[in-house]
């Protein structure tokens, strides 16, 4: 029973620090809330649930092949800042809103998708920690495994939406010029994402010191 409550424990605190800590997703939620509304932010906060899954699965055969990790994770983390790169400038280059303008499709779940599949934080979270904690709990019983996905998401995604709920309930203050100022401020920190991102990859392939 302690085993499992510690399985359980683990779920709540690492999908709460993994839900509010700063990252690409929480920023793009943050960023389409804003510019699209509460239900685009939501639904950037749930793109883990979809996504995760083949992630889980991509690391437990990483797992089989370790020589090939770190080429892997290089890719991803390269291919994941060029979008992280896009996506800054679409929020460094935003307009003031224009209430006569024909609205342009959010593409939310697209742009989430992608975004968290083009970033190698989930991968290396997954092969370092949630991967063997879920083999750990396999081995008390098939409960557990399922205790501490369950955890997990519902404290990664919970706290997400509370970010995104916290930054509609301040829409009216975000008028003119202080709603492009904070895309733009958020477009700057997607691009520091995509820095980190590019070192992250050379590292992988071993061009600079991690």
């Amino acid at each position: 029973m302690r085993t499992e409550i510690t399985i359980l424990l683990s779920g709540i605190v690492l999908g709460l620090s993994a839900g509010i800590s700063p990252g690409p997703i929480l920023t793009l939620a943050i960023s389409q809330t804003l510019q699209h509304g509460l239900k685009e932010g939501i639904k950037i906060a749930f793109v883990p649930v979809i996504t995760d899954l083949p992630i889980i699965a991509i690391t437990l055969g990483l797992l089989s092949r370790l020589s090939e990790v770190h080429t892997i994770l290089g890719i991803i983390a390269l291919l994941g800042s060029l979008f992280l790169i896009y996506l800054g400038y679409e929020c460094v280059t935003i307009k003031p809103v224009d209430p006569d303008r024909k609205e342009i499709k959010p593409q939310s779940l697209r742009k989430g998708i992608l975004a968290n599949f083009l970033n190698p934080n989930p991968y290396l979270f997954w092969l370092s920690v949630g991967t063997p904690i879920i083999l750990k709990a396999h081995q008390i019983n098939l409960l557990s495994p399922t205790l501490f996905i369950i955890t997990f998401y519902i404290c990664l995604v919970g706290s997400k939406c509370i970010v995104v709920f916290l930054t509609e309930r301040s829409r009216h203050l975000l008028k003119s010029k202080y709603y492009v100022i904070i895309n733009k401020l958020l477009g700057i920190v997607l691009w520091i994402f995509a820095l980190l991102f590019i070192k992250e990859g050379l590292g992988h392939f071993g061009l600079i010191t991690l």
